[in-house]
């Protein structure tokens, strides 16, 4: 991803993401009510809505240490890593009310952007997803938000916090990320170029050369492939939040180029971060 790499890294935050940052985290703790069910599980996965929240909470805090420059190891990087980290933490984090978990969440979310914002790092900050810079943290924490705070609400019954304009704020992570996330298994041997592009602006390219993949904020010029999407489906998606067959029916996805059946593909060649 070398086009991203040489990005200067003292830049403020792009128009708009702070906000969302700290609207996010208020809507996730508007799920947190007093009365919230912290134990109900969260649809698909093994946590309860307590483990999500607390989980959320401590990822928060580990985003304004990282964004305040005082960084601590957290996995190396691999799904596996990180859900090992994230299951220690829990065991040693044993707080699972709403009120305490809400107000941390919030608490958090506001350090790291305000820390982002004064724009006082001097380079790449070291993340659980390796270096990024700091408008890639910023992007980081919103998509990690995101992510949780949509299972909160699916859990809850609440309407959700991702809109098009959020999904298009996580690109920047989303970009720096994939590389690091690709899965082995699907990508072994694999020659193809992709061209991403969200509906209402946001574009990218993916190019797999021999299954070794690369990512470009500009896709190639004769891409094989083009998957033209919602943006609030492409998040989801990324995230492994949703499957590609209901987006299909109903619209969200098109499919152009002189290899659209490599289309389907796409979404297995990446592990959700």
């Amino acid at each position: 991803m070398d086009s991203v790499a040489g990005q200067d890294t003292r830049r403020p935050l792009p128009e708009g993401l702070g906000a969302a940052i700290h609207g996010t985290a208020e809507e996730i703790a508007a799920l947190l009510r007093p009365e919230a069910d912290m134990a109900r599980p969260i649809p698909g996965a093994t946590w309860t809505v307590g483990q999500a929240a607390a989980h959320l909470a401590l990822a928060n805090e580990l985003m304004a240490r990282i964004a305040e420059g005082r960084p601590r190891p957290y996995g190396d990087g691999t799904p596996q890593s990180l859900a090992e980290a994230n299951e220690r933490s829990l065991a040693e984090f044993t707080e699972r009310r709403a009120e305490p978990l809400a107000a941390m969440i919030v608490e958090q979310a506001g350090a790291c952007a305000e820390a982002l914002e004064k724009g006082s790092l001097e380079g790449p900050v070291v993340t659980p997803l390796g270096s990024m810079s700091p408008s890639e943290l910023g992007a980081y924490l919103l998509t990690h938000m995101l992510g949780h705070g949509y299972d909160l609400a699916r859990a809850l019954g609440r309407p959700h916090m991702i809109d098009r304009s959020r999904a298009a704020l996580t690109l920047p992570f989303l970009l720096r990320a994939m590389p690091r996330v690709a899965e082995p298994r699907n990508t072994a041997g694999m020659n193809a170029r992709y061209a991403v592009r969200l509906w209402g602006g946001g574009a990218f390219g993916v190019t797999l050369t021999d299954g070794v993949v690369t990512v470009d904020e500009e896709p190639a010029a004769r891409p094989d492939c083009t998957i033209s999407i919602e943006p609030v489906t492409f998040l989801l998606m990324a995230l492994g939040r949703q499957g590609q067959v209901a987006p299909i029916l109903r619209g969200r996805i098109l499919v152009r180029g002189r290899k659209p059946w490599l289309a389907p593909r796409f979404p297995g060649l990446f592990t959700a971060p």
